[in-house]
């Protein structure tokens, strides 16, 4: 078996570590840093524990695994970078290797062949799996669960989450195609992802009828899949490839002007299909098609002017913003959902402070790093607090969801909320 070592002397171009500059810019921009100012986790430190693995001057790699598990790969310092290290593609590939390289045990095996071969993979699975949550929220089990003190079995955290887990509707699969309300101005096919078209099915309707109303006609590929972002986070890189490829390949042979978007994590990780298939020949020029036509919905809504051809209005509440890591970072969307918001009469748009910082979600980091998570939320929170927001909008149901966590573990759910962008729009249009 090769060693490490030897992985990363194929994997990593040292060119692209030799570009960080070790400035220091990044410093700033990095939540684990911010919050241990211990250099090991910042993503200069990570970057020179790279080099150092690569240049055989590291014969124990726990403390380099420890550091790139710690990182929340939101990329926050890839905008601030000067010298434009693809940190992110840095990271993932260090990461697959100690995966490969790794003799996991019995039990992890098992728990990761689940995740990502038969669950995340497999989109009735994952209808399965909600249903299963939507059937313990509505029989009375949840309450019942609850009231004998079951949930007090599980860590603190874990406990607030699962009253923050969004509420599952009975809903039935929505229709192939959708026809713009008046006048077809483009045709785009959206990506449903396997979360945002189980847990969050409501939040995609609402995403394909503000598209019909901005003069979309709006295709569902029917054989696409999950878009491999936990795979590519967590080191899993082949499985991440295979859906990669199922994925190009089933919106190729749609016609359309552009492939849409409503979750960050999903779209940066589709917007970096052509890093992850460079590799393969029959695959590379592929994925730059299929990369060149990702847009978010935020930004079609504001190119098409759904704005100025439709009101937009609300009871009078504060309102603020939480971007998602990946929107902002990879595919430097920030401006059109801030737009978007600030046209809905009846709002008071108040900026928070670091908006663009890492709420700690990041995938599923607050449940493997639940310390640093739940560090992070708390100061995310009280960034949150400092706006006096009744509402804050995000554009991810991993943000969605933690900032749900936040609201719950402040006792504030009665009078603060968090809502999806594509939501909050059809309720300020409707």
């Amino acid at each position: 078996m090769k060693t490490i070592q030897r992985e990363f002397e194929e994997r990593i171009k040292e060119n692209e570590l030799l570009n960080c500059m070790r400035c220091g810019f990044c410093l700033p921009a990095c939540p684990t840093y911010v919050e241990t100012k211990n250099e090991v986790h910042s993503p200069r430190g990570r970057i020179a524990l790279m080099k150092a693995v690569r240049d055989g001057e590291i014969e124990s790699y726990e403390e380099v695994e420890e550091s790139l598990n710690v990182c929340l790969g939101c990329r926050a310092c890839e905008p601030a970078c000067p010298a434009g290290v693809n940190y992110g593609q840095l990271l993932e590939e260090s990461r697959a290797i100690f995966n490969e390289q790794k003799n996991h045990s019995i039990k992890e095996k098992a728990v990761r062949k689940t995740v990502f071969t038969h669950l995340f993979p497999n989109q009735k699975r994952m209808e399965q799996a909600t249903s299963l949550l939507g059937f313990y929220q509505r029989s009375g089990l949840q309450k019942t669960t609850r009231k004998l003190g079951f949930m007090k079995l599980l860590p603190k955290h874990m406990q607030q989450m699962e009253r923050a887990l969004p509420k599952v509707t009975k809903s039935k699969n929505v229709e192939a195609i959708f026809k713009a309300e008046s006048g077809t101005k483009a045709t785009v096919a959206m990506f449903k992802g396997c979360l945002m078209d189980t847990m969050f099915k409501e939040t995609n309707q609402s995403t394909i009828k503000l598209l019909n109303k901005a003069g979309c006609d709006v295709v569902i590929p029917d054989t696409q899949s999950c878009c491999g972002a936990l795979h590519g986070h967590s080191g899993e890189q082949q499985g991440a490839v295979q859906l990669a490829k199922q994925n190009v390949e089933a919106f190729e042979s749609i016609d359309c002007d552009f492939i849409i978007t409503n979750a960050g994590g999903c779209g940066a990780f589709l917007h970096d299909y052509d890093h992850l298939l460079k590799g393969d020949p029959a695959w590379a020029t592929r994925a730059k098609h299929f990369v060149e036509k990702i847009v978010d919905f935020s930004t079609i809504l504001t190119r098409l002017n759904l704005i100025e051809t439709h009101n937009f209005k609300l009871p009078t509440q504060t309102v603020t913003y939480q971007d998602s890591c990946h929107l902002r970072n990879v595919m430097r969307v920030y401006k059109e959902p801030r737009e978007l918001i600030q046209a809905v009469e009846g709002v008071n748009y108040v900026e928070m402070q670091q908006a663009d910082s890492c709420c700690g979600s990041a995938g599923i980091y607050n449940i493997t790093q639940p310390e640093m998570s739940m560090q992070i939320l708390d100061g995310k929170m009280e960034k949150i607090d400092q706006t006096h927001a009744q509402t804050i909008v995000t554009s991810n149901p991993g943000c969605l969801i933690q900032i749900k966590l936040g609201i719950e573990r402040e006792g504030k759910t009665d009078f603060v909320r968090a809502v999806h962008l594509a939501d909050f729009l059809l309720e300020a249009i409707d």
